[in-house]
């Protein structure tokens, strides 16, 4: 089992940084993928950014060229350094890993987990 715990939202002016932190603790063999999400009030979730295990990054294109993720495998731990933000980034961002359970074999199934959110918010 996965835990998930992020932290770094807040209320930003327009314009600021943020950075969000999660970290995976818990049993499991591996921490594989990890990304970013986010849920704006009366929207669907979106991806942000994702990262695989070896450093391969992916992004939305709203949030290129602004926003970072990074990782650190040994503590598995997840970043996203947040600059030039706008009001319309404002939402709850959520957390996902994916991971093989503690039990695992080469048939083992990859499982994902999210965290609980933070709430990201950007005034004008």
């Amino acid at each position: 089992q996965v835990q998930l715990v992020e932290s770094g939202g807040g209320l930003v002016q327009a314009g600021g940084s943020l950075r969000l932190s999660c970290a995976a603790s818990g049993s499991f063999f591996s921490i594989n993928a990890m990304g970013w999400y986010r849920q704006a009030p009366g929207k669907q979730r979106e991806l942000v950014a994702g990262i695989t295990r070896g450093g391969s990054t992916n992004y939305a294109d709203s949030v290129k060229g602004r926003f970072t993720i990074s990782r650190d495998n040994a503590k598995n731990t997840v970043f996203l350094q947040m600059n030039s933000l706008k009001p319309e980034d404002t939402a709850v961002y959520y957390c996902n890993a994916r991971y093989y359970p503690s039990d695992y074999d080469p048939y083992s199934h990859e499982y994902d987990y999210w965290g609980q959110g933070t709430q990201v918010t950007v005034s004008s």
